[in-house]
Parts: C-alpha cells; sequence; structure tokens
C-alpha cells in the first residue's frame, strides 16, 4: 500500500474522533450524528456550505447533473471518509449534492465555524486537513485527466488499482478490497457504461488477474493488473 493511503486513513482516525466524538459530552450533546434513510439527500446542489461531514456508517453518493439534467456521480464514501470540506477553502455554495445509500446511513457533521476555532491554535489538526483537501483535489484532477485522455477500459483498471492503493488489504501476495460498489456504481464514477464494465471485469477474471462476488474483490496480481 503507498504511503499517500496511509497518511489518508491516519488523518481520517483521527478526525473521527474530532468529527464524531464519544469522549468529550459537551461536543457529544451539540453534534449528534444524522441518521438517513436509502435515497435520502443530506445536502443539496446550491445549498448553503455551513457544515463539514463524516460517514459514520453506510454509505454516501457525491454527485451533481449535467446540462442534460443526467446525475454525474463523483464519489461514492463508506465509514471513515470525509465530504464538504471544499466549505472551509471559501465555498460558499455547495458544488454538488450527497446522498445517502444505505437505510440506516449515519453521519457526523460539525459547523465550519466550530472546526476553525479548534483549528486556531492546533497546527497538527491544520495540517490534517490540509493534507486531505490536499488529496482529494488531487484525486479530482487524476479523474479529469483519465475521463479525458484514456480509454473506458484503461479507466476501469486504473479504478480498481486505485481502490486497491486506497482501500485494499494485503492477502498474502493478494490485494482484497471489499466490494461496497456495483458494477452499475463503478461505471458512473468511471464515465463509462455498467456492460462495459462487467465485459472487463469478466476478462479480467478470465486471465486470471482477479476475482469478484457480491462482497468483495480479489486482485490477485496487482502490479500486472492491466
Amino acid at each position: 500500500m503507498s504511503a499517500e493511503r496511509n497518511l489518508w486513513y491516519f488523518e481520517d482516525t483521527d478526525l473521527f474522533e474530532i468529527l464524531c466524538p464519544k469522549k468529550t459530552p459537551y461536543m457529544e450533546d451539540k453534534h449528534t450524528p444524522g441518521v438517513y434513510k436509502k435515497d435520502e439527500f443530506i445536502y443539496f446542489k446550491d445549498q448553503s456550505s455551513e457544515n463539514i461531514y463524516m460517514v459514520s456508517a453506510g454509505r454516501v453518493k457525491i454527485g451533481t447533473y449535467g446540462p442534460d439534467g443526467k446525475e454525474i456521480v463523483k464519489a461514492i464514501l463508506t465509514s471513515g471518509e470525509i465530504f464538504g470540506e471544499l466549505a472551509l477553502a471559501g465555498e460558499e455554495k455547495r458544488q454538488d449534492f450527497a446522498q445517502a445509500m444505505d437505510n440506516d446511513t449515519r453521519v457526523c457533521s460539525m459547523t465550519i465555524e466550530d472546526l476553525q476555532n479548534l483549528m486556531v491554535d492546533n497546527k497538527d489538526l491544520n495540517l490534517k486537513i490540509l493534507k486531505i483537501v490536499g488529496f482529494r483535489l488531487r484525486k479530482t484532477e487524476r479523474k479529469i485527466e483519465s475521463l479525458v485522455f484514456k480509454d473506458a477500459r484503461t479507466r476501469i483498471v486504473e479504478f480498481l488499482k486505485e481502490m486497491a492503493e486506497e482501500k485494499g488489504q494485503k492477502v498474502g501476495f493478494e490485494v482484497m478490497i471489499k466490494n461496497h460498489l456495483t458494477h452499475k456504481d463503478i461505471a458512473s464514477l468511471t464515465g463509462t457504461s455498467r456492460q462495459t464494465v462487467t465485459t472487463v471485469m469478466n476478462e479480467l477474471r478470465e486471465k486470471n488477474l482477479l476475482t469478484f462476488d457480491r462482497r468483495r474483490i480479489l486482485i490477485r496480481d496487482l502490479e500486472n493488473l492491466a
């Protein structure tokens, strides 16, 4: 696993205690987790950017709509991942929407004002937030580059590699990814079709480069996955 991946999850673990406090009674009372049903919106596009959020349980979809009204999925987040962080960088209105994907999705939130107050005399927290925002921006830049310059198959393969780097667990010489995405989800995230994702996944399985089911993806040879 890459050093960047380890850093990302270390930061999330640290920030979990801040955004989802359990040991500080006054913070817990002030920032109780929100519970959402499947397809319920956490915030809408153009809504005022007042909070930063962390997924405590379930999944959250971040997306927007194209000029033709078609939904564009930007990210699908799971427990420990942060969203709405651009409010810290001066975003006044949301550029996208956030929507629960599962029943009993739990989301912790904190106002930007409260978080900024915590950051005033905490250099370590400032650095963590800066690295998280920087990581997210680099990831967005890579996605745009991929959509512009790479074909559908390459985008799908590189997406699998990215998932392995960020969320994979080493199992001997293999990498196991807990699979929370359908082929339709992967298609939305890579700008391809569900049929193309299914074709590429089956081809990779036939080459014995990976196996998959509804619960996991097991990459047998990450270096030669292509």
